[in-house]
């Protein structure tokens, strides 16, 4: 399962919305309906599900699927560049 597979998978799961609603363009709150606990939320299980840490302030600056999910995408990019750079030295 790639990375936007599972990023929809717990979109799906937490907010209880069907496949079609998460468009890249789709906001949480307007178009998938989740407030702001629901965003708090989100947020704890993407990071279980990727092993990853979300700041608040970088949690606070997604509104859209695209958005979380380039965030995501940086993020394990980034673990990925930290890991090597380990092994290098």
């Amino acid at each position: 399962m790639n990375t936007r597979d599972r990023y929809t998978r717990v979109i799906r799961e937490h907010l209880g919305v069907s496949p079609d609603q998460i468009m890249d363009d789709a906001e949480f709150a307007a178009d998938l309906g989740a407030d702001s606990l629901d965003m708090v939320e989100l947020s704890m299980f993407l990071e279980e599900e990727f092993d990853i840490a979300i700041s608040d302030a970088a949690a606070e600056r997604v509104t859209t699927v695209r958005a979380g999910l380039q965030l995501i995408e940086d993020l394990l990019e980034s673990a990925v560049d930290a890991r090597n750079a380990l092994t290098t030295e």
